[in-house]
């Protein structure tokens, strides 16, 4: 039994690139849809499809041969839970990465949080 689905995820995509797969397959829950979208208009996956027996496929994204993602951080744990102002929002790598932030209007980049003028949940940085 996963305690961590969020943090199963990245780690699975985080592993599938230094492996140097093609495609790994997550479970299907809303929130781990919502992140791989994030990921996808991020430019750190190529896409990802929804099976029917609720799994996501990402297709995983090279540039040659070097990996999109270099590396991911599992900020809010369940054990403890980390949420940030809008004004607090942290930037990764003095804006090279992006962290993923749960909001009351979703799940956004800190970037697009900041814009909008929302906090939340730090889920997680990825660079």
């Amino acid at each position: 039994m996963v305690t961590d689905p969020i943090g199963d995820s990245l780690i699975r995509i985080k592993n599938g690139y230094m492996a140097s797969k093609e495609e790994v397959y997550l479970s299907y829950s809303k929130l781990i849809l919502a992140i791989v979208t994030v990921l996808e208009k991020e430019g750190y996956i190529t896409k990802f499809k929804v099976e029917e027996q609720k799994k996501i496929t990402v297709n995983l994204k090279y540039a040659g041969r070097v990996a999109a993602l270099t590396d991911v951080k599992r900020i809010s744990k369940p054990g403890l839970r980390v949420y940030k102002g809008s004004k607090d929002l942290p930037r990764v790598l003095g804006g090279l990465g992006i962290a993923l932030v749960s909001t009351p209007k979703g799940i956004l980049t800190d970037k697009q949080a900041r814009k909008e003028g929302v906090g939340g949940e730090i889920l997680a940085y990825v660079w």
